[in-house]
């Protein structure tokens, strides 16, 4: 039976790069892992954040457009992501930065959510992970999930038990939770139904598509064929450099990728490296810098700006 090791990654759409920038990486306390550029809209960043290595299941990524409209919620979109933190730092961080935020308790867990700078809706749930956070970050230790907000809820959950190899884990005020088996990160995905029946809209503060991981080329290629046995239109291979990836439409409207593992942020970068500088994929190489100077300049804590 096929099956996912978890979440990927999340791609989100944000306004400005600098104030995402600092958000993710002064506020949260991720790690910028690779600056590159949209490979679809060069003229764009693609900005990577995750652990000290951009492990699959730590990685959240951005499409800055400046001057982009607010997203509108609705159907079919990933209405938040999720991490897991020590669930003894969680609101001791939150007080420290002073952000609006609601505490609730789901399957037995804290959760703190919150919104980033640009309105995508964030959540902390509490672990029992022993971790030393510094004073200024929360100590996030990977994904935990997201919610799915649709509205056929039961088509979306069949996709994930037979497809990708979720689990039913259990049921509360409307939320149905789904988990895959495993340590990994990202082992968790929430389905909810909307308010509205209104569509989603993609702007700035939206999460643009959720990625799952496919162990290699052969696994990927396994979840294609099974896919397209049940009538998904899903795109052929599309070479990210740092990993490949299909994507389609998911029964509520949420665009789904399957990324694979390999090869990596480390093909083009050291680990003491990784985020400093600008990495372009060959094919776009030798426009270099035409593209780097179409960039907004950006600078993470301590560092001298790119772009």
């Amino acid at each position: 039976m096929l099956r996912t090791d978890g979440i990927h990654h999340v791609t989100s759409i944000s306004g400005g790069a600098q104030r995402n920038v600092d958000f993710y990486v002064g506020t949260l306390g991720l790690r910028l892992v690779k600056r590159t550029v949209n490979f679809d809209d060069p003229g764009t960043w693609h900005l990577y954040y995750g652990d000290r290595t951009g492990s699959p299941g730590t990685l959240i990524t951005f499409f800055p457009w400046e001057g982009a409209h607010a997203g509108v919620s609705g159907a079919g979109e990933v209405a938040a992501t999720a991490y897991s933190a020590p669930a003894a730092r969680v609101m001791e961080w939150a007080e420290s930065q002073g952000l609006e935020s609601q505490l609730q308790e789901r399957f037995g867990q804290q959760v703190l959510a919150f919104r980033d700078t640009d309105g995508s809706w964030l959540e902390l749930v509490g672990s029992a992970l022993e971790g030393t956070p510094d004073s200024e970050s929360p100590g996030v230790t990977g994904f935990h999930g997201v919610t799915l907000s649709v509205r056929d809820p039961g088509a979306t959950a069949r996709l994930l038990t037979d497809v990708f190899g979720f689990e039913t884990v259990g049921e509360t005020d409307g939320r149905v939770r789904f988990g895959v088996q495993g340590e990994a990160p990202g082992r968790v995905v929430d389905l909810v139904e909307p308010e509205s029946a209104t569509p989603a809209r993609l702007g700035s503060g939206s999460v643009h598509h959720v990625a799952f991981r496919a162990r290699d080329d052969d696994h990927q290629q396994e979840f294609r064929e099974a896919l397209l046995s049940r009538g998904f239109n899903v795109t052929p291979v599309q070479d990210r450099q740092y990993f490949r990836s299909i994507y389609f439409r998911e029964p509520g409207g949420v665009l789904f990728e399957i990324a694979t593992d390999p090869p990596g942020m480390l093909i083009d970068e050291t680990v003491e490296s990784l985020g400093s500088e600008l990495r372009l994929p060959p094919w776009y190489e030798s426009a270099r810098g035409r593209i780097a100077e179409a960039l907004t300049p950006i600078a993470t804590p301590n560092a001298t700006p790119v772009g």
